[in-house]
């Protein structure tokens, strides 16, 4: 039975509207923001902080002190560490934290932060990537107020940190297709991509069906 989806994506493909939209069709909890939140609580520091980091490589993080110590990372960063300690490196293990804390809740929609990685052996997660042609991405950019100048340079840019970020810190290509269960092209629109999403929920969440056309429970498919 799923009761956790990962949504992974490409820059501009409108994922975080559409996980925020399927959260709330299926009454379950968000965690996008949530998670940066949810970071700087853990380290005491602001949320700012975290998302200027989150996802990206930190040119600087090999000058960087680290901050793990033994214990847990509250432990680690607890007693006015420092920001400066908080580098991408940091964050990447963080993420592993927080993502499967959050899976272990259930019922939640968990955008980014590697989660299908982290998620991937687990049954009850569904996980999916979005991803649109690059004319698609720049007019949902436009339509959220951005330049054109500023959409090009964000969709050139943003994915090719994420990439970056997943080889440097988990040793992985970005995107990692068998991860997914389904990947989906946004351009169809906002409601048929959640619409497919719980076609596929269905279908998962279906008895397996024998080769005389009855689930294994024995019951006939109706």
């Amino acid at each position: 039975m799923v009761k956790i989806i990962t949504v992974e994506r490409e820059y501009g493909s409108g994922a975080g509207t559409i996980a925020r939209a399927l959260a709330a069709r299926l009454g379950w909890t968000l965690w996008d923001r949530e998670i940066t939140l949810e970071i700087a609580r853990r380290l005491k520091c602001d949320v700012g902080s975290v998302a200027q980091r989150e996802e990206k490589l930190d040119p600087a993080y090999y000058r960087l002190v680290k901050t793990f110590m033994r214990g847990s990372y509250e432990e680690s960063f607890s007693g006015g560490a420092r920001l400066e300690l908080l580098d991408a490196e940091s964050l990447s293990e963080l993420f592993e934290h927080v993502v499967k804390d959050a899976a272990a809740k259930g019922d939640c929609v968990i955008v980014g932060r590697a989660a299908p990685w982290f998620l991937r052996e687990r049954d009850d997660t569904m996980s999916v990537f979005i991803y649109a042609p690059h004319e698609e991405k720049i007019r949902r950019l436009l339509a959220l107020g951005k330049s054109r100048d500023e959409a090009e340079e964000q969709v050139e840019r943003v994915d090719s940190e994420r990439a970056a970020f997943i080889k440097k810190y988990y040793g992985k290509t970005w995107p990692q297709r068998d991860l997914y269960d389904l990947m989906i092209n946004s351009k169809c629109g906002n409601e048929a991509v959640i619409d497919l999403m719980l076609y596929k929920i269905a279908q998962l969440n279906a008895p397996p069906v024998l080769a005389g056309g009855k689930p294994e429970d024995g019951r006939l498919l109706e």
